[in-house]
Parts: C-alpha cells; structure tokens; sequence
C-alpha cells in the first residue's frame, strides 16, 4: 500500500478495524444499509445549492425518481444527467448527495441525478432502461430546467459510469438525445471477463474487492451470458463511432483499473 496516499490508508485501516462483514456475505438489505454507512463516515459537509427538487418522472416501465440541484448561476445551463454507483445493487441518491452538490457548484451545471432500479429486485436491463428515459426526459424538458439541451452530459462512477457509457451508445443509436460528453469515473466496462492484469492485483485490500465485484454481476444479470451484450459490458460493442468525446478517470490501485 506504499502507493496509496495517506489519508487513503487511513480510511482503509478505519474499515478492517471496523470489523465491517464483507458485503457479499450480506443480504441485500443489510449490504445497502453497509454502504450507506459507509459514504457518511468519510463525506465531507454537503455544500449548498440555490434549489433542490425531488421529482418521479415517467419511465417505459415504473415512474423514476430524481433529484435535481441547480446552483446559483445565470441560466441556460450546462446540464450533468448522473448515475450513481454501487455495483447496481447498493447506493441511492442520499450517497451521492454531497458529490452531486459539489458538482453542481464546480461545474455551473444543472445536476440530475437518477434514482434507477436496483438489482436483484430489478435485475439487467431495468438500470440502463431507467438510465435511459432520464435522459431523454431531461432533454425533453430542457426550458423546464433552464438548462441548455447542446450542453448535456452523461455522468457517472462505477456502475454509472457503466451506464453513462451504454446510455451514450443508445443516444448514438437512437438518434438522440445529443450528448456532449460523457464522464466516466472507473467504470465498469466489461463483465465478461473479471480477470485483468489490475484485478488479480488488486483483489483484496483496496476497498472494491474481486469477490464483491463477482456479487454484484451475480445480482445485476438476470444470466451469465448477458455479460456479452454490449448494453453490459460496453466494452464489447462492436462499433465505438460516432461517440460524445469522453473522459475517463480511472484510478491506480483498483481492480477496475486496466478496463477503464
């Protein structure tokens, strides 16, 4: 761990002297319950934002949850449609409240933040559909939200960054809605193959853990084999054209590492 920062190995020596369970030997409940817990012990203040909305909007099969945060700037803005991580199984819009404000403030941006469903109750692809219709609700209802419909970006970190890929592959697709870019924070790209050079070194000890990434692919699809459609794994799709420009982020220690 020499080459963790140090507040990094304080945070992880916190956690082993927890003695935390390992979320994949949780249920569900008690594993979303875990991750909550989790965010709160090492967020910072939120920051505040000129105006918070929780609003349901209509999806192909339930109505969606969402919060939108608007800063206090001059309008139209640029828009940020954000999918939250946690394996498609754990966190929720709470987790990721302080980062969705912070945002908000940094980017000048209009922040959506979608409330899709979770696995195993609503197993692949009921995220990417939700992910989806948030975004064409959000470009739909761009004067709604005083944001500029040239200027919306996908975002998202782990399974949301999953997502943000597959939802830019749909736009493309689709034709439309049009995306300006897309922000990948170690995302998840492919789940066929959890075998990379950084996952077998990264297995255990660095948060994320190789057994927690296999749980969630086992609650996320509904088979083994849906791991091959690109809709999953975007990593497998056969033609990356024609794409909103992207930024990746990934991070060194991580067994997402070499996919991102």
């Amino acid at each position: 761990k020499q080459r963790l920062h140090p507040d990094v190995v304080a945070v992880l020596e916190a956690k082993t002297a927890s003695g935390a369970p390992a979320m994949e030997t949780l249920p569900v409940d008690e594993a979303r319950k875990l991750a909550f817990e989790g965010h709160q012990a090492v967020q910072a203040q939120p920051q505040l934002v000129a105006r918070v909305d929780n609003l349901r909007i209509p999806g192909p099969d339930c109505d969606i949850p969402i919060r939108v945060y608007t800063p206090d700037c001059r309008t139209p803005l640029a828009a940020v449609v954000y999918y939250h991580g946690g394996g498609w199984v754990v966190c929720d819009l709470d987790t990721h409240e302080v980062l969705c404000r912070a945002l908000a403030n940094r980017a000048h941006a209009v922040v959506i933040a979608v409330d899709y469903r979770l696995a195993p109750e609503n197993r692949f692809p009921a995220a990417v559909i939700d992910a989806y219709a948030a975004l064409c609700w959000t470009a739909e209802h761009a004067d709604r939200l005083h944001i500029d419909p040239r200027r919306m970006v996908v975002a998202g970190d782990s399974a949301g960054g999953n997502l943000s890929a597959v939802v830019s592959m749909m736009a493309r697709d689709n034709n439309g809605p049009q995306i300006a870019l897309q922000v990948l924070v170690y995302p998840v790209t492919n789940l066929a193959a959890l075998d990379t050079p950084s996952y077998r070194e990264f297995a255990t000890d660095y948060n994320l853990t190789a057994a927690q990434m296999e749980w969630f692919r086992r609650n996320y699809l509904r088979r083994p084999e849906d791991a091959l459609d690109p809709r999953a794994s975007p990593l497998l799709a056969p033609d990356l054209k024609g794409l909103p420009p992207a930024l990746v982020i990934t991070a060194e220690c991580d067994p997402l590492r070499d996919e991102g």
